[in-house]
């Protein structure tokens, strides 16, 4: 899998041949498309999506090409992931954050659960060095929150929001966040 920010980008890169593999030092060619998800965002209707498929011309391995604003395996965007996540750092228990969200206690709880340590851990891995290439005093200021679930979000929104200002870039914060993620503010789904 391959997070793409832009998925019209990405496409024309792969007409041209110039999206690598990240296997071997190949070029990835269209081949055809992922299963076709029914995606919920905030206050918005399901939007149906398909990504692309790609297949490396050298080692014949696939890909599929993830936009940057969506989760692993998972029907809701990473604004609404992690829109769950911030309340949750900020205290929120999971059924007051299902019921501002309109969503399932059970889905939230499930989210709210996964994001724990080790995976809020590594969540802080990806802010750290993000925040690190975007604005080096971002590490400097003393934001500390009580979790390790609330540093890490703060640390990605503080390098998403530093991406913004020094690059002038028009994605959104949640979008650059799932880019900094490789599309997993939660890890996949256990398999049952």
């Amino acid at each position: 899998m391959i997070v793409v920010a832009s998925p019209e980008q990405a496409e024309a890169l792969l007409d041209a041949g110039q999206l690598g593999c990240p296997g071997c030092p190949g070029a990835l060619r269209p081949r055809g498309y992922g299963r076709i998800r029914r995606v919920r965002s905030l206050g918005e209707a399901p939007v149906t999506v398909r990504p692309r498929r790609a297949r490396c011309f050298s080692c014949a391995a696939t890909h599929v090409l993830l936009p940057a604003g969506l989760v692993l395996r998972r029907a809701d965007t990473a604004q609404v992931i992690g829109t769950a996540l911030a309340a949750k750092a900020r205290g929120d228990g999971h059924r007051t954050i299902a019921a501002q969200l309109d969503r399932p206690v059970s889905t939230v709880r499930r989210w709210l659960r996964r994001a724990r340590e080790p995976h809020a851990d590594w969540l802080q891995e990806q802010g750290v060095q993000h925040a690190y290439r975007a604005d080096p005093d971002i590490l400097n200021r003393d934001l500390v929150w009580p979790t390790p679930l609330g540093d890490a979000l703060n640390l990605l929104a503080g390098a998403a929001l530093a991406c913004q200002q020094r690059w002038d870039s028009p994605l959104p914060v949640w979008t650059l966040i799932g880019m900094f993620t490789r599309g997993r503010l939660l890890p996949p789904p256990l398999r049952t």
